[in-house]
């Protein structure tokens, strides 16, 4: 794990990049950071997580790591030890964790509800949407006592993702006061994060829908083997595609209207 900062003084912010080693647009940013060094007038904190497993080019080398904060991985794992430093690093703080997905090219966040805080920052950030996972259940970095927005940056390994990783976190820079500018807060459509979509068994599979537009009821949203597998009830697709996951296409959800900065 790497750790540095941006300006002098105890950090109350925090962005955290590359918690997967499959996704190194968030070390891009922090790299991008450290070289700029842009002119913060509050300090933050920078963590690149996974070392290790991006240098081995995987997603983990024991257990997710970002499925670790709820000490249900093995004491022995490699992410164990780096999920209870992080949990240290960012305890208290206000956090923008970076990822990239195999889902979709446009970045969206990701939250554990929307309170004024969470509200003021994704209401400023190129998204086009925002995802309420609820209440923290599954070891992720929610599951810690901090604030945390996770912005989802685009496609795993692209340069677009590095892009839009650095944009971001100008942003959220800038929306939690420690860069100097104005953006203006818009109002971003917010999606509850439903059930998993659990694949048939196949060998292969494809995906028809788009993320974040309605799949009506009867509709084949994705193929396994060629044969076309429908919408039981209608639905919003949060992170689905193909080879995304082993076992499932994505998530259902529900639209809950528009987040605004409060």
């Amino acid at each position: 794990m790497r750790v540095a900062q941006l300006g002098t003084g105890d950090p109350e912010l925090v962005i955290v990049g590359s918690v997967h080693g499959d996704e190194p647009c968030g070390k891009r940013a922090i790299e991008w950071l450290l070289e700029e060094q842009p002119p913060v007038s509050r300090p933050v904190r920078l963590i690149v997580a996974n070392e290790e497993a991006l240098e081995r080019k995987v997603r983990y080398l024991d257990a997710d790591l970002n499925r670790s904060f709820n000490y249900v991985a093995a004491n022995t794992a490699h992410e164990a030890g780096l999920a209870d430093r992080l949990r240290e690093l960012i305890r208290g703080h206000t956090v923008l964790s970076i990822h990239s997905t195999r889902s979709t090219r446009d970045p969206f966040a990701i939250v554990s509800g929307v309170n004024d805080g969470v509200a003021s920052i994704v209401s400023r950030l190129s998204v086009e949407a925002v995802v309420d996972a609820g209440t923290p259940k599954d070891g992720r970095i929610f599951d810690t006592t901090s604030t945390v927005v996770e912005v989802e940056a685009g496609y795993q390994g692209s340069t677009e993702a590095t892009d839009n990783a650095i944009q971001l976190t100008e942003e959220f820079l800038i929306a939690t006061g420690a860069l100097h500018g104005d953006i203006e807060p818009v109002e971003q459509p917010l999606f509850e994060l439903g059930n998993a979509i659990q694949k048939p068994e196949a060998t292969s599979y494809e995906v028809f829908a788009t993320n974040f537009s309605q799949v009506e009821a009867g509709e084949a949203f994705a193929a396994a083997d060629d044969e076309p597998v429908r919408a039981e009830q209608s639905f919003w697709p949060v992170l689905l595609s193909a080879d995304g996951y082993r076992n499932i296409f994505g998530y259902r959800g529900t639209k809950h209207g528009s987040v605004a900065s409060r």
